[in-house]
């Protein structure tokens, strides 16, 4: 098994909502949480919540290995 945990099974990409996939969509391109927000009508608040809901169903740690992660796996262009 990949200690790094850098497979994504077709299950935990499903498991990302709509809205998490708009604001990894977003992530990925750079934006901060701010900009994420305002692109999408959001509180900062929210992204935020959904940034961490993303790590967790990514099993990552931080936003640049949900970027790497994303993009590898071609869940994002």
């Amino acid at each position: 098994m990949d200690e790094n945990n850098e497979n994504i099974t077709e299950d935990e990409e499903k498991q990302l909502t709509p809205r998490e996939m708009e604001v990894l969509t977003h992530l990925v391109m750079g934006k901060t949480n701010p900009q994420i927000a305002d692109a999408l009508g959001l509180s900062t608040h929210t992204v935020k919540a959904h940034i961490c809901s993303i790590l967790r169903k990514m099993s990552v740690r931080d936003r640049v290995q949900i970027a790497v992660k994303a993009i590898r796996k071609g869940i994002v262009d």
